[in-house]
């Protein structure tokens, strides 16, 4: 998850630059944010809202891919990502992850994937927001021993077009594959 586009590095620091501006704190579901914040060696806050969405869109190629990414982008409300890098396991606990995933038991959210170790070393959960039939959201939950990432996705989306957005904006490379692998589950 370390690997940001480079368009993605160019739209952090824009978002950082403008953060001063913006009044409003990012929709971002995860209670424990500071709190993670404080115990993690290092960690990585991408937050991007529509306008900065649309205004990163700016700096794609016009090839096919980027192309279809701008065509993704134009539909979403944000991308929030969070890593969370630590010393040593045991940094966050099961409860930790259990009161994030308890903002997603609302009636619009529903599980798509949980994928759980023996060891505990490796969780991964996959929530879709799921309105009128359409999918308006996607929260993605990866807890390894000595990492934890949170990806949040606003707006439309279609489970097909998510690997257009891998690497991009935040958003790790795989995520999309994953997240298909486990659907045919």
């Amino acid at each position: 998850m370390r690997n940001l586009s480079i368009t993605a590095t160019f739209a952090v620091c824009l978002f950082a630059l403008s953060a001063g501006a913006q009044n409003s704190t990012p929709p971002f579901p995860a209670t424990l944010e500071k709190e993670l914040a404080a115990r993690a060696s290092n960690y990585t806050e991408v937050s991007m809202d529509k306008k900065m969405l649309n205004f990163a869109g700016k700096f794609l190629s016009k090839g096919d891919d980027d192309v279809e990414a701008k065509q993704i982008i134009e539909k979403l409300d944000g991308v929030y990502v969070r890593e969370y890098d630590f010393e040593q396991p045991g940094q966050y606990t099961a409860a930790d992850l259990e009161r994030i995933r308890s903002q997603f038991q609302g009636s619009e959210w529903s599980p798509m994937v949980r994928e759980r170790s023996k060891s505990g070393q490796a969780d991964t959960d996959v929530y879709m927001k799921i309105v009128d039939g359409k999918m308006q959201g996607m929260f993605v939950l990866d807890a390894e021993s000595k990492e934890l990432d949170l990806v949040y996705i606003a707006g439309t989306l279609d489970p097909a077009e998510l690997s257009k957005l891998d690497g991009n904006f935040g958003i790790p490379k795989g995520v999309a594959k994953h997240v298909a692998k486990d659907a045919g589950k």
